[in-house]
């Protein structure tokens, strides 16, 4: 059987609007299985997990989150999506977010000067 996430190689073959699949680590793709197989339980997700119910709700909320950030056509350059996905996470906080994603528009829409510094 096929991995899920193919190789980037395969991936330029592959239906664009899966490309946020191919950005989501093992931890994200396990919690994916075991709630698929639990049928959306919650409930059964947080007794696998030995976690509370609103721990469990709270980690679906930032997966969500995530996808959607990795999912949006109009969410910018992958750097962009990238940053984005990692808020959802709560691996930067919102400052540092909007700290990255001004200097990276500063970045691109200075001029080029040829590499001279």
């Amino acid at each position: 059987m096929r991995s899920a996430r193919a190789s980037h190689a395969d991936s330029a073959n592959s239906d664009p609007s899966r490309d946020w699949l191919e950005q989501l680590g093992d931890e994200d793709m396990a919690f994916i299985r075991r709630f698929l197989l639990a049928s959306g339980s919650l409930k059964e997700i947080a007794r696998i997990y030995g976690v509370s119910y609103p721990t469990v709700r709270l980690r679906l909320d930032r997966l969500i989150d995530k996808v959607r950030a990795l999912d949006d056509p109009a969410g910018g350059s992958e750097l962009e999506r990238i940053a984005r996905a990692h808020y959802a996470e709560g691996k930067i906080d919102l400052e540092t977010l909007k700290s990255l994603l001004r200097a990276y528009q500063r970045d691109r829409s200075a001029p080029s000067n040829g590499g001279a510094e």
